[in-house]
């Protein structure tokens, strides 16, 4: 197999060792940068790990030992941005491009206050993974990963499609923003609350009807701000997704599992600040997975 150009991952969590995974399987040279050291000794050591398979990566903490990148897929938590931004601005390489495939709103704008608008591209995935233990994942549910349209990103759709990926291209990136974020509200606190892997919530009807009157709410809050969604009923939607990552367990809900900060502020927290008394639901479950972690 002919390798390809490298290609950097900051985060070392269930998405991240997922993209390096596959990507690693097409021949794609991937270094892997975080600081959980627990994960990056084991990706050192045994590879990415999906499902059965092992792929070769390198994982570094020390940005400095990733110098000139010309790529990087952005997957850590969105309250690590800043940090990560920092790291990038220091092995980014200056016609570099760095992507956020990251949940919530605001990383791109953090990404783009430090490393400038020309390097941060945007993207969205609905693929599903589950980390079953450091550097090793299992595959959650497939999805859709769209890029946005333009020309830096034509090889890395090049690679992802390579890699048995479903890849879209888009220019709406606002759009898909908050696409992804109907998802997430819907989906990701309920799970973490109930500690239930995603289709469980379609076997209870209280459960089921809060994940749907989510997806309406935020879908509204998206409206009132002036965004249009790619799709006209965000409950099907939303029900479809559930149903296609049945066995995946949210990332929020590993996040409560582990006992780490969750994403809650930048998804559902996102969209009470801005839809006020017009997401009360969106409200209610930003403060009470916020209350998880304060007992």
């Amino acid at each position: 197999m002919t390798l390809k150009p490298e290609i950097l991952i900051c985060g070392t969590g269930a998405l991240a060792t997922l993209f390096a995974a596959r990507l690693s399987a097409v021949g794609v040279q991937v270094t892997m940068l975080g600081s959980w050291l627990e994960g990056l000794a084991a990706l050192n050591a045994g590879g990415a790990r999906l499902d059965q398979a092992t792929y070769p990566v390198r994982a570094v903490s020390d940005p400095a030992q990733c110098q000139g990148a010309q790529l990087a897929l952005v997957l850590v938590k969105a309250w690590q941005t800043e940090r990560t931004a920092l790291q990038l601005a220091n092995c980014l390489a200056a016609d570099g491009i760095a992507v956020s495939l990251q949940n919530g709103l605001g990383n791109r704008e953090r990404l783009t206050a430090t490393l400038g608008l020309a390097r941060v591209k945007q993207a969205v995935t609905t693929l599903g993974a589950t980390q079953i233990g450091p550097g090793q994942v299992r595959f959650g549910g497939e999805g859709v990963t769209t890029l946005e349209a333009t020309s830096a990103l034509d090889a890395l759709s090049a690679y992802l499609t390579e890699a048995r990926l479903r890849v879209e291209r888009s220019e709406t990136v606002e759009s898909l923003v908050w696409s992804k974020l109907v998802i997430n509200t819907a989906i990701n606190p309920l799970t973490a609350l109930f500690k239930i892997p995603t289709g469980k919530l379609l076997e209870s009807p209280p459960a089921h009807e809060l994940m749907l009157a989510l997806a309406r709410e935020t879908a509204k809050v998206a409206a009132l701000n002036g965004i249009s969604l790619p799709f006209e009923d965000p409950a099907a939607m939303v029900e479809a997704v559930a149903r296609r990552t049945a066995a995946n367990h949210s990332s929020m809900l590993q996040d409560v599992l582990r006992g780490a900060q969750t994403e809650i502020d930048a998804i559902c927290g996102a969209v009470a600040r801005l839809g006020a008394e017009k997401a009360p639901l969106n409200r209610a479950m930003w403060q009470l997975v916020r209350a998880l972690g304060s007992w």
